[in-house]
């Protein structure tokens, strides 16, 4: 069951980085635009941030944590 939810959480974990990922290189393509003049979304990934992509980052950050303490947790046990 354990690693029925390790599996579970790293799943989840990777979709959550290309997630973050494609806002960053959103982000980055939209503000060069701006800066030429093509509007390339970046009042939509402005309107975006808070609700979908600072969450995104916030459970990225969480489930990191919480992956390597489990980690810890199961090699210290593990050894004893």
């Amino acid at each position: 069951m354990k690693e029925k939810l390790i599996h579970w959480l790293n799943q989840f974990l990777v979709a959550d980085v290309f997630l973050v990922l494609l806002s960053f290189f959103w982000f980055a393509i939209a503000v060069v635009g701006r800066s030429v003049g093509v509007p390339l979304g970046l009042d939509v990934w402005y309107s975006l941030w808070e609700p979908v992509f600072t969450p995104a980052i916030g459970i990225l950050m969480a489930g990191a944590l919480i992956s390597g303490l489990i980690s810890q947790i199961t090699k210290r046990l593990n050894s004893n």
